[in-house]
């Protein structure tokens, strides 16, 4: 450890560098020096995305403007996608809008309702009233994605007090594809609602939504890595159409797209 302490600053920014934020945090307990470095901007700035390469307040320090992005999902692309990152590794994530996504027979009132929600990231979000044939599609280009990094598909909802056809029976079912546009991709099938005792086909015991930090639910839709080589974009499918069943009571507010928790 002396050794390590006697390199100059810059040299131990370098080591700090090729850690991660999370550890660049744990360095600066170890002793003033290291705290001295881990928390400069010469460290943080290389944690920082390029879209963040010219601050809008000059007043934050790098590592303060770090824990901003990730605290504070920010809307880009027109207000199309939620973007922010990733606390412990300062990898990207998103969210695709309700708005950005294909939705059969959204825009009929009978079957769907754009409502606002104060506790949504945008501004509008998709309020399922009951059809057959569910179905919702989605893609985002892989460019915008962190290389060499493992990505986890969300569904983010809520249910209503009129949630019904979603159960876990066999003619129920959701299915999901998640990969390349033009590739297989990974299918599972996913569930809407918590009863686990029902859940007993398959290997899908356990695929039931999560709460979240945010009030919302989110069910796994699927795992994409992406290495950085390729090119295209990463296609998301979920369709719930068997058995010809009627469904509602779903607030869809996007999908969301963040990597796997280490």
């Amino acid at each position: 450890m002396a050794g390590i302490l006697s390199l100059p600053e810059s040299r131990i920014a370098d080591v700090i560098f090729f850690t991660s934020p999370r550890d660049a945090c744990r360095l600066a307990c170890v002793s003033t020096t290291f705290k001295s470095t881990a928390d400069s901007d010469v460290v943080w700035d290389r944690f920082l995305p390029p879209e963040y390469a010219s601050s809008p307040r000059p007043s934050l320090s790098k590592k303060e403007l770090y824990l901003r992005a990730c605290h504070n999902p920010v809307l880009i692309n027109e207000g199309k996608l939620s973007f922010w990152l990733d606390k412990p590794t300062g990898k990207k994530c998103y969210m695709i809008s309700a708005r950005e996504l294909t939705i059969i027979w959204v825009d009929n009132p009978l079957y769907w309702t754009w409502i606002s929600l104060p506790e949504a990231r945008f501004p509008i979000v998709a309020e399922l009233n009951r059809v057959c044939w569910f179905e919702i599609s989605g893609t985002i280009n892989t460019s915008l994605m962190s290389p060499v990094t493992t990505y986890v598909v969300y569904l983010v909802f809520k249910r209503t007090q009129y949630f019904f056809g979603f159960d876990s029976s066999w003619d129920h079912r959701v299915e999901v594809t998640v990969g390349l546009t033009g590739s297989d991709g990974q299918k599972r099938t996913v569930y809407f609602h918590s009863d686990q005792g029902d859940i007993v086909y398959g290997d899908d015991h356990g695929r039931i939504p999560q709460t979240r930090g945010d009030g919302w639910l989110e069910s796994e839709l699927g795992e994409f890595f992406y290495g950085g080589d390729e090119e295209g974009e990463l296609s998301i499918s979920i369709l719930g159409i068997h058995g010809g069943h009627w469904k509602g009571g779903l607030v869809v507010q996007g999908i969301e797209i963040r990597p796997k928790s280490e």
